[in-house]
């Protein structure tokens, strides 16, 4: 995949999100026109329960995903006053719906919902988001079903910009359950693409610099803008930042990672940037999980890279 790392002679290499998610997606249609010779249609349902101008741009973008490769989407928008009960109606009508192969709730619900409670009422074999704790439980004892989006993501850079990840030092900056832990357990499963040792550190670790300076992968999702600086890393490592902070006010308004983009790459070998890096990555890994859904409850043989 060299063609998604941007060589620099001077700094460090720009591993492009957009080319390594352009591939997936090319893998993604090509499994559709599979399934659909099987006469069976992928379908991806979200479901957004908030006001935020955020998720509604996400959900937009994920049914523009599924256009471009042939995955079949519906979205269901419930009102922000709607109870609770109604969410969990919903969740249980596309549960039943054999047109519905994976099911997406967009998050951060609406504060009235218990969201974990909402998450759990998801059928795990649509669990495309990998948030169900069966899946988690599938995840952490080394068989998965679906792995969340975003940690998936991240481990297809790392193979794409050639890191050899077994017996890897990777330092993981951030425990949420979104990524910081299912990528910990996600690399220390065994395989080609994992078997790393990892280390995660979070808001209470004594020293990050420490951490961080010895590794050869920190993937830094913290969601602390510019948290990690390019005198705490070591030459010839790997940095994946996640994080996407808006800082400044109007036509100096910019996005900026948890990583200091440009003192880091004067150190490291290789570098995600922000945008560009990780967010693309996510909505390509949705398409395959979704996919992967279809087929298996359609009992059909799907081998996906």
């Amino acid at each position: 995949m060299s063609e998604a790392i941007k060589r620099r002679a001077d700094r460090a290499d720009v591993i492009d999100g957009e080319a390594v998610a352009a591939q997936v997606r090319e893998t993604v249609a090509g499994a559709v026109d599979r399934l659909e010779a099987e006469g069976v249609t992928p379908g991806l349902a979200t479901v957004l329960m908030s006001d935020d101008p955020a998720s509604d741009t996400y959900v937009r973008m994920k049914q523009r995903d599924c256009a471009d490769v042939g995955i079949e989407s519906r979205h269901v928008e419930l009102d922000t006053d709607a109870s609770q009960s109604e969410l969990f109606d919903t969740i249980a009508d596309l549960n039943d719906d054999p047109a519905i192969d994976g099911i997406l709730i967009q998050r951060p619900l609406t504060d009235s919902v218990d969201e974990p409670a909402a998450l759990r009422r998801v059928d795990p074999e649509k669990d495309v988001d990998g948030f169900h704790p069966e899946n988690v439980g599938r995840l952490v004892t080394g068989d998965p079903r679906f792995v969340p989006c975003t940690p998936l993501g991240i481990q297809r850079l790392l193979v794409a910009a050639g890191v050899e990840i077994p017996g890897s030092d990777v330092v993981v900056v951030g425990r949420s359950e979104l990524v910081g832990k299912p990528l910990a357990n996600l690399l220390l499963n065994r395989g080609d693409d994992a078997d790393a040792t990892v280390t995660v550190c979070h808001s209470q670790t004594d020293d990050l610099a420490a951490h961080t300076a010895r590794a050869d992968v920190v993937v830094v999702a913290a969601g602390v803008p510019e948290l990690v600086t390019g005198e705490m890393l070591s030459p010839g490592s790997t940095v994946i930042d996640v994080g996407i902070n808006a800082v400044g006010e109007g036509d100096d308004r910019e996005l900026i990672g948890d990583v200091e983009y440009e003192s880091a790459s004067r150190v490291v070998d290789a570098i995600t940037p922000v945008p560009g890096g990780v967010g693309p990555m996510t909505r390509a890994m949705l398409l395959r999980n979704t996919v992967q859904a279809a087929a298996r409850q359609a009992g059909v043989e799907l081998e996906l890279e």
